[in-house]
């Protein structure tokens, strides 16, 4: 898998993420605990495709 569709996938995902997050808080009797963990991977997710990101700049120059 190539650097460019590695990243499509972590961002695909973590758009994901972000949806089920905003789905889970507009529904009064959403679990707390659930969006935490739904949050700590989405940041899980964030933090990869920056690592990524400024491996790939910091490979090219």
């Amino acid at each position: 898998m190539s650097m460019q569709s590695h990243l499509a996938e972590l961002e695909k995902r973590h758009q994901a993420l972000e949806t089920e997050i905003n789905d889970c808080l507009t529904h009064p009797a959403v679990d707390d605990l659930k969006v935490v963990e739904l949050k700590r991977r989405k940041l899980q997710l964030k933090d990869e495709i920056e690592r990524l990101r400024h491996n790939g700049h910091a490979s090219v120059h």
